[in-house]
């Protein structure tokens, strides 16, 4: 067992694994990764879903049944992803029963061909719902501006949320209003808020990419000292817009009524640039209350030489604000810069979700 993890963990930080395949069920992998490096969830998205098709042969058997059935492959894709985030949780609720719901979460993202439909994105979300049949499921849905009405109806709805590719913070209070009304309107139904959960994904790792090539072309000594700066300033100020948020009258009163807060959680915390330390966004992010969820490369990277040193947000929040002000003065465009990772973010899944229709059809045709 990670010693480095369990301080992680001690720390109040949820270890989840970014990651899933039929392969890691089968071999009982995810449950060693559950008792040896404390991981208590599990993310996927298209992109996973595309590699694990293609290695190995572990779908090849549900492949040929769907080939037999002559099932479409928008079915097909359905009934496979479905059937490993079942599996997934099966295998963690003994995790979110011991959590109390927090945690042993397993979450599935919505086409994300929707992600500018905000009635297809709420269709899609009670379907997927209702297929995994699962409590400890989080449905992912995107945090475009289309995806906010999408967030408040399905978590009025009973529907625990996960709610992906954040990366700017006026974006982010925009998100916690969503989830707020959502609770609210929940309430209003006579639904049990204590059932509900919720987490926010800010993505870390892709704006200090972004930023990073403008810093570079800009070439000066100012613009290079601020390089691999801004992920975890950003990131920070999330997190001060969470407080603020949690100690708010309108927070206080759902508390009050049962309803649990909704995490916030670092996602895309593998470091891209080979000169940055490869557990930057694992150190720098420690706080209780927050998830992380981390590639297998990088949740390893963490067990053998992870720096554990207590809180390293709220300590934080001046130097985050002076981070992001000197970017500001040297040019660095914010607004441009989520505007731009949330279309690129967008594109990445669509692209990868076409590619994994694109493998199944090919794996049918073969079957």
């Amino acid at each position: 067992m990670s010693e480095i993890l369990k301080s992680l963990s001690d720390q109040g930080v949820s270890i989840w694994l970014d990651d899933i395949s039929r392969e890691r069920l089968r071999t009982g992998n995810l449950e060693s990764l559950i008792r040896d490096k404390h991981v208590v969830g599990v993310t996927s998205n298209p992109t996973i879903f595309a590699s694990a098709l293609s290695k190995g042969d572990a779908y090849d058997t549900q492949l040929h049944d769907l080939a037999v059935r002559g099932v479409e492959v928008e079915e097909a894709v359905r009934a496979i992803t479905t059937y490993d985030i079942r599996w997934a949780a099966d295998v963690l609720r003994p995790v979110y029963d011991a959590t109390g719901g927090a945690d042993g979460r397993v979450s599935i993202e919505v086409d994300p061909r929707l992600a500018r439909s905000t009635d297809k994105t709420v269709a899609e979300a009670r379907a997927l719902w209702w297929m995994v049949d699962r409590p400890n499921l989080f449905i992912k849905i995107p945090a475009t501006v289309e995806g906010l009405p999408a967030i408040t109806q399905a978590i009025s709805e009973g529907i625990s949320v996960n709610v992906t590719l954040i990366f700017s913070l006026e974006r982010y209070r925009a998100v916690m209003d969503a989830w707020l009304t959502g609770l609210e309107r929940a309430k209003a139904n006579g639904l049990n808020l204590a059932g509900i959960e919720s987490v926010a994904s800010f993505f870390v790792s892709r704006v200090d990419t972004e930023i990073d090539k403008r810093l570079d072309k800009l070439g000066t000594p100012e613009a290079k000292a601020l390089k691999g700066k801004a992920a975890v300033a950003n990131a920070r100020l999330a997190f001060a817009a969470y407080e603020d948020v949690v100690n708010s009258p309108r927070w206080q009163a759902l508390k009050a009524a049962g309803a649990r807060p909704q995490r916030p959680l670092w996602a895309s915390t593998g470091t891209k640039d080979p000169s940055y330390p490869d557990t930057l966004y694992v150190d720098e992010l420690v706080t209780a209350g927050t998830v992380n969820t981390l590639p297998e490369k990088t949740l390893d990277a963490a067990a053998d030489h992870g720096r554990v040193t207590g809180d390293t947000i709220r300590p934080f929040y001046e130097d985050a604000w002076n981070a992001m002000a000197a970017l500001k003065e040297i040019g660095i465009d914010y607004d441009d810069v989520v505007r731009v990772l949330e279309e690129e973010g967008v594109e990445k899944f669509e692209a990868s979700w076409n590619e994994l229709l694109a493998t199944v059809s090919a794996e049918l045709r073969k079957a």
